[in-house]
């Protein structure tokens, strides 16, 4: 563990290592993977979500200047927006990388790192390869009246999905296992609310009518807006209006096979801003984490590349 301020070599790694679960292999196996191919690195531990950013905090405090985040999209939400809390001279000089190691990979897999393939990312990652990424950031207002922001570098979600998970975090509070609790939250969503009234600017476009589930996205969304580009300074959205049971999981299919938006239901847009000018009984999700259900109108937009982000050959 690395508690003071020290001068690292710029090209010693710092690894934020995550743990999905209570076994160290994954621990073991990248700690042998890295020494075989005589990378220098120092390796932080989170145990929980506060203690992502406080570590990623302190890696960036300390000087590293390529920090790898081994963990899932959250973990690596937790880690851009630390590193958005940088002076842009500090955020300039660090580059970021990930090796899968979460229950969502999104944003990873997008760029074909592959959880099953550790020696292979880890080989990406040595050579180094650069590639400057947007972020979205959300800007609202939460009930203690204090003004927040939050970046994200896959999606936002609003309505039905942000549901399902904060239904997936209360079952496997009670289940304890990843995937029982996101089979279960599927299940306790058909007797869940289904639709949600919402007013939306994006745009020269007002849309103000009911809704089941609306994905703004700089990066795959989850399936839901699978043609973003997290590089060109835009935002895809996503608003999928209520639907009938079959085409709900005629929808889930299309979602699973990569085909989302050819269902009837899906609205695509392209945009630079959203404005969600009233949507008061949804609930939000960023990047998988709940921020719950803001006060009044929120904002939605992209800055755009503003993160050093390693990327394979």
């Amino acid at each position: 563990m690395i508690d003071k301020i020290v001068e690292v070599a710029n090209d010693r790694w710092g690894i934020l290592y995550c743990p999905k679960g209570r076994s160290n292999k994954q621990r073991e196996k990248i700690q042998r993977v890295l020494e075989e191919r005589k990378v220098q690195y120092d390796f932080v531990q989170s145990e929980s979500t506060d203690s992502v950013e406080r570590l990623m905090t302190m890696l960036i405090r300390n000087g590293y200047k390529t920090i790898i985040i081994m963990g899932g999209d959250s973990a690596l939400n937790d880690a851009v927006n630390c590193l958005m809390a940088e002076e842009k001279e500090v955020r300039d000089s660090i580059a970021l990388g990930v090796i899968p190691n979460g229950m969502l990979n999104d944003f990873a897999r997008y760029w074909g790192f592959d959880d099953d393939e550790m020696e292979q990312t880890v080989d990406w990652l040595i050579k180094h390869r650069i590639r400057a990424i947007d972020l979205g950031c959300v800007r609202y207002t939460n009930k203690k009246n204090e003004h927040c922001h939050r970046y994200f570098l896959n999606c936002v979600n609003i309505g039905l999905i942000a549901d399902v998970m904060n239904l997936r975090r209360q079952t496997r509070s009670l289940l304890g296992s990843h995937t029982l609790s996101f089979i279960v939250s599927f299940f306790l969503m058909i007797f869940h609310r289904m639709d949600y009234k919402m007013r939306v600017r994006v745009n020269s476009e007002t849309v103000d009518r009911k809704m089941m589930t609306m994905c703004v996205g700089s990066g795959p969304g989850y399936g839901q807006t699978p043609n973003a580009v997290p590089y060109n300074g835009m935002l895809d959205v996503s608003m999928v209006y209520h639907t009938e049971m079959m085409q709900l999981l005629a929808g889930l299919w299309l979602l699973v096979t990569g085909r989302f938006l050819n269902h009837r239901s899906v609205h695509p847009y392209r945009t630079r801003e959203v404005v969600i000018e009233e949507a008061p009984h949804a609930l939000v999700g960023v990047d998988g984490r709940l921020i719950g259900t803001p006060v009044g109108s929120y904002r939605i937009t992209v800055e755009q590349e503003v993160v050093n982000f390693l990327i394979p050959d």
